[in-house]
């Protein structure tokens, strides 16, 4: 998919399709993220705090890009419908990517402050660095502030998301009772706009895997307790990154036949070498 959205000109100069491949870069960066942390700790892997809370900061900045641009995508499919003489606009290539940047600001932010509250652990009084617990999100809650500014962004960034796409839905639903509104386009948009809600709340699900695991881990047994964790982290983890790909690879017309054509392709050559051999 990331590399279909880069092979033809529509893709990179289209709004939709850029704010596309940023959601699909994301969750294609945070799938191998999560894939690193979730083998580091079926590993027991213990490591130094400064790693850890490398690698755990990085997660983090490109988690909050996932629910950043679905609120994104919501707004511009908004003003698609409702707006469609100003869409090319308001939705430019270059606000576009200001929106963009704005987001991972915002998300490079959320990590800068983190890292200000971490540094408040007094780290000089420990024995070693190294870690006595595998690597995790709650390994690095070392003060409390952590922990309760992680709440209270978790909070506003996805309240912030779903109103910006709830929002989108019922501003297309208005606009299609309208008769000057596209009909076709606004059914359209409706449907996308909900499918943009259930990835939110897939990803909103995401953020209790975490204290989900640690809170069944002192309870189950340890065969039981891998078992539940694995179903969870397909769950939770893996569904919600590729159903972003199933969702625009398959529906969207523009898409489906460049995709198919660049899965298609090796085939394709295989077939025609051994014809002209």
């Amino acid at each position: 998919m990331l590399f279909t959205l880069r092979s033809k000109p529509v893709f990179r100069e289209t709004p939709r399709y850029i704010l596309l491949y940023n959601l699909l870069f994301a969750d294609t960066a945070q799938l191998a993220m999560s894939q690193l942390m979730y083998l580091l700790h079926a590993c027991r892997m213990k490591m130094l705090y400064p790693v850890c809370g490398v690698l755990v900061l990085i997660t983090v900045l490109i988690s909050d890009i996932s629910p950043l641009t679905l609120a994104l995508m919501s707004l511009e499919r908004y003003v698609a419908v409702c707006y469609p003489l100003r869409h090319a606009t308001i939705m430019s290539i270059r606000n576009t990517g200001l929106a963009i940047i704005t987001a991972w600001s915002f998300s490079l932010l959320n990590v800068v402050i983190r890292v200000i509250l971490l540094l408040q652990f007094p780290f000089q009084d420990l024995e070693s660095l190294q870690m006595k617990q595998s690597c995790s999100f709650l390994a690095m809650d070392l003060v409390p502030a952590s922990d309760h500014f992680d709440k209270a962004y978790t909070c506003f960034l996805f309240a912030s998301a779903g109103v910006a796409v709830i929002s989108s839905y019922i501003g297309v639903i208005v606009a299609a009772r309208s008769a000057s509104t596209d009909k076709a386009s606004a059914h359209k948009a409706r449907k996308t706009l909900l499918l943009h809600l259930m990835q939110l709340g897939l990803s909103l699900c995401s953020t209790f895997f975490n204290p989900f695991s640690f809170a069944i881990s002192k309870i189950l047994d340890r065969v039981t307790f891998y078992r539940i964790q694995s179903l969870l982290y397909v769950g939770v983890f893996l569904l919600p990154r590729c159903l972003s790909s199933l969702i625009y690879g398959l529906r969207d017309q523009t898409i489906r036949p460049v995709l198919i054509y660049h899965l298609c392709c090796g085939l394709k050559l295989s077939s025609i070498q051994p014809k002209r051999h």
